[in-house]
Parts: structure tokens; C-alpha cells; sequence
């Protein structure tokens, strides 16, 4: 390898891959998916000697293992069980579900995985982990980037202190698109250094999604579930109809966690088509929902009228938002919101990736389940990635017949 290994433990990922991976495991322990890598940026370019780098971190995170003392960490959650934990204890990464190429289209670099679900759904984060710093540090000054990234991040957390920025809580989401492990590190000790010794002005720092730096300084791992839990739950099975794949992921949720770690993610078929199976019984039983396309002011006030319409009070029910989130946004979203119900944020690549370089736009997302395709419809376009048209087609109308059936 050229660069030092990237990937240092089996718990630098997102904790919903672990609240999403126990519920696979016991109910969905035999599907299988494929994953499909995705740079969105036009100019951007993956030489011979970056994907090198980005196969050999790959191999290198394959090598990991859980050790008794992340295990022990995991158990402690309130809602993780014995039986999932067993399991991790013998799991391992599987450099044969990767299939890595340089191509002469596109971005020069394409990354599948295949297996089965309980694999390659916990190879998301790392991989894209894996591309963003060898991207950055083969391409760039790292040095330069490092101290751009420092000056921002003083500049930004000078904000929460002074009051620039009231955002109330808010968690830290980049691991995905991170400029390195190392400055993930530094803007989460930051974080946590600068509320315990001056305080943020009606903001605070919550905790992040990367379980190992929860685990290291002590605050809180954040996250419950993902597009492709309601994608495989909802898709994955063809006996279903696909524009109720959010009842069906929604339900298998239910019966795994009851009330615990309870925020549904929205926009996996749009929003409008998810109301229609968040009634009474899912509205009351989770305690928000998540935010990650579209208009997030509409989307809020879309949210608070539903949840008047079922007689529920909006001000118990948390808006998570985590789409394309910086600080002055996310303070223009909670003062709009912040009478009328809990608020929170995710806030990702502003925090881990701030430099005075356009972070990559990159993806990974599940393409097909149990040999079928597979896709999102989320609230505005772009997102989506299926390699079939036709497929993304049917889905979108199954969901216009069900939005004009309003009985269904």
C-alpha cells in the first residue's frame, strides 16, 4: 500500500448498518444483494494508480476482525441482542464479494459487491470511506488540504460558540465521504472539547454515526435505518407490490425493535407514498422521522400537518434532517421548525470534508436483491441508482397507481 491503512476497525461504519444488520439477520438472513458504486462529480477521474490504492485498502479492511472489547461495546446498546453479537463475533469482511475495475467510461473506477445482504450491506461505508481518502490524498496536497480543513473547522465551531449559528442538536454523519479517518477524528474531538470548555450557544453536539469514535470519546452513536432497508425489505421479495414496500419495511422494523431506536426514513418511494402506510399505529410507535431529499421546509410542514391530522402533537415527534445539511442551513431550518417540533440534524461532508476542494459526490447503493432489481424513488431526481430503466419505470407506477387510488 502507499498510504497507511485507512480502515482501522471493524467499527469505523455507520451505526444504522448495525441496527439495519441485526434485523436482517434474524429476518432476512438468506436474501442476497448487489451494490453498485457511483461518482456523481463529471470531473472527476480515478487513475491507474488511485484504484491500485483503493483494492489494497479494501484487501487490508478485509483483514479486520471484531475484537471482545468492541463486542462488549456493541452488547451495551440498549437494543442490540446476544444473538446478533454472536454472530459478529465470527464475521468477517469477504474480499471475494468485491469486484474492483478500472474502466475507460465515466469516472475510470467501478466497485460491486455481491453476497449476501448481511455482507455487503456493511461494506457500504468503508469502501466509500476507501475511495474519498485515497482520492484526496493521491490527487492533492494532503498537507494543504489538512490545514484548509483545520482553519474551516475552527472557523465553523467558532460559530456554535458565539451564537452565529442556534441549531440545537446535532450529530455528526461524514464517515462516507470523510477527507481521512484522521480529520474525521480531529472534528469530532473538537466538537466534543470546545462544548465541554466554552459552550455552544443553543446548540449542542449529540454524538456521531462512526460507532468507533463514539466508542473512543464516550458520546452517543446515532442512526437507525437506511434506503435499502425499505428497498430490499419492500422490493427484495417479488410477491410484493412495491409501493408498499414502506408498510412492509416499517412492520419487519416494529417486530424487531418495538418502540426502541425508532426514527423512519421517508423519500425510499417519496414521501406522499410513504404517508399512506405511516397511520396512527407507526406514527405513534416511532419517535420521528428522517429527512434526506427535496425541499426541507415543505417536507417539515408536510410532516407537522400529517401528524395533526392523526391527533398526534407534533411537538413530542422529533424532524431529523441529514440531506446536504451546513450549519447556516440547518439554523434557518430549526428556526422555522423549532416551536412546532423537535428538531435534529445529521450534518455529514460539512463537518468530516470541508476544504477549499468540491468534495466528491460518491454513492453506493444496493442495485438488486434476490436477483431482481431494485430502486429508489426519492424526492427530487438525481438520486436514484438502478441499472434498469424499465425497472425504475414499473416502480414509478406502481406508486402513481397507488397515490391515485386513495383508498389503496
Amino acid at each position: 500500500m502507499k498510504f497507511p491503512k485507512l480502515i482501522h476497525s471493524l467499527l469505523e461504519n455507520d451505526l444504522y448498518k448495525y441496527s439495519m444488520g441485526q434485523a436482517i439477520y434474524h429476518q432476512f438472513p438468506s436474501y442476497k444483494t448487489t451494490w453498485t458504486f457511483k461518482c456523481r462529480n463529471k470531473d472527476v477521474h480515478f487513475s491507474h494508480e488511485t484504484v491500485e490504492e483503493i483494492r489494497e485498502q479494501i484487501k487490508s479492511y478485509c483483514k479486520l476482525r471484531y475484537t471482545e472489547d468492541e463486542l462488549e461495546y456493541l452488547h451495551k446498546i440498549q437494543w442490540l441482542k446476544g444473538s446478533y453479537i454472536d454472530f459478529l463475533r465470527i464475521w468477517q469482511p469477504r474480499y471475494e464479494d468485491f469486484e474492483i475495475k478500472e474502466t475507460k467510461e465515466g469516472c475510470g473506477l467501478s466497485i460491486e459487491t455481491k453476497g449476501t445482504w448481511l455482507n455487503t450491506s456493511m461494506y457500504e461505508i468503508p469502501t466509500l470511506a476507501i475511495v474519498n481518502e485515497v482520492y484526496f490524498r493521491t490527487n492533492y496536497d494532503y498537507g494543504e488540504l489538512k490545514a484548509q480543513f483545520e482553519r474551516r473547522l475552527d472557523k465553523k465551531i467558532q460559530g456554535l460558540v458565539d451564537g452565529t449559528y442556534k441549531i440545537g442538536a446535532f450529530s455528526e454523519f461524514g464517515v462516507r465521504r470523510r477527507l481521512s479517518s484522521a480529520m474525521q477524528e480531529l472534528a469530532v474531538k473538537t466538537l466534543i472539547k470546545k462544548q465541554q470548555k466554552d459552550g455552544y450557544k443553543d446548540s449542542l453536539f449529540v454524538g456521531t454515526s462512526n460507532v468507533y469514535l463514539a466508542k473512543k470519546y464516550n458520546v452517543k452513536p446515532v442512526g437507525t435505518m437506511a434506503h435499502e432497508w425499505i428497498m430490499c425489505v419492500g422490493q427484495g421479495n417479488r410477491k410484493h407490490n412495491p409501493a408498499y414496500s414502506n408498510w412492509y419495511a416499517l412492520d419487519a422494523w416494529v417486530k424487531e425493535y418495538g418502540i426502541l431506536n425508532g426514527t423512519a426514513l421517508t423519500d425510499a418511494i417519496t414521501t406522499d407514498c410513504f404517508l399512506r402506510d405511516f397511520q396512527l399505529t407507526y406514527a405513534t410507535l416511532f419517535s420521528g422521522v428522517r429527512h434526506d431529499s427535496g425541499d426541507p421546509f415543505a417536507w417539515g410542514d408536510k410532516m407537522i400537518a400529517h401528524y395533526e391530522s392523526l391527533g398526534i402533537d407534533a411537538r413530542t415527534k422529533t424532524l431529523l434532517f441529514s440531506d446536504s445539511l451546513d450549519f447556516e442551513r440547518a439554523d434557518k431550518i430549526r428556526a422555522y421548525f423549532k416551536d412546532r417540533a423537535k428538531v435534529a440534524f445529521g450534518i455529514g461532508t460539512y463537518i468530516s470534508n470541508d476544504t477549499d476542494v468540491p468534495p466528491l459526490n460518491i454513492v453506493m447503493k444496493t442495485t438488486a436483491c434476490n436477483g431482481g432489481d431494485v430502486a429508489k424513488i426519492s424526492d427530487i431526481e438525481g438520486k436514484s441508482v438502478c441499472k434498469n430503466p424499465e425497472y425504475v419505470e414499473y416502480l414509478q407506477r406502481s406508486i402513481n397507481w397507488r397515490m391515485q387510488h386513495k383508498e389503496m
